[in-house]
């Protein structure tokens, strides 16, 4: 496959993360133009922060969640930093599904909070393979010689 084909595979894969799925919102666009050639993995970088906080948070949540006297108060904490970095992304399905497990932090409702986890944590598995599958997209374009293109899109 040249290069140029390449390309349009990763336009055409990018749009349907916004488009179809509702994976990525405007933000991981904000979020792209920041990166430039002095900093040509930033998008990775954060992105990989990213990663790492939310398995650090699931960890945690779990662990909270699973205790016989479960302290709402620091679980509420875990997943608005949660809601947070997914919402810093552009990780809107996550973002949405934190926001609606706040609500049932608040409201103490444990069989509630625990059918959310596990919603959020399949909206977080799914952007992050979809994400990973861009950046080896991005990495093939790059390894045979292409310059990544950007996807115009408005919100």
């Amino acid at each position: 496959m040249d290069v140029g084909q390449m390309q349009r595979r990763l336009l055409d894969y990018t749009k349907s993360l916004f488009m179809e799925k509702g994976v990525l919102d405007g933000q991981f666009l904000q979020l792209q133009q920041l990166q430039d050639e002095s900093n040509p993995d930033f998008v990775v970088e954060v992105v990989s922060l990213f990663f790492e906080d939310s398995e650090r948070l699931l960890n945690d949540l779990t662990r909270a969640l699973d205790q016989p006297n479960v302290d709402f108060k620091m679980v509420d904490s875990h997943v608005h930093q949660w809601k947070g970095s997914s919402s810093s992304i552009g990780a809107s399905r996550v973002k949405n599904g934190c926001i609606a497990f706040r609500n049932f932090c608040e409201e103490q409702n444990i069989e509630a909070c625990l059918r959310c986890l596990q919603q959020v944590k399949q909206e977080y598995y799914l952007v992050k393979n979809k994400l990973e599958t861009l950046f080896r997209m991005e990495q093939q374009i790059v390894a045979a010689g292409g310059s990544i293109p950007v996807l115009e899109l408005s919100f």
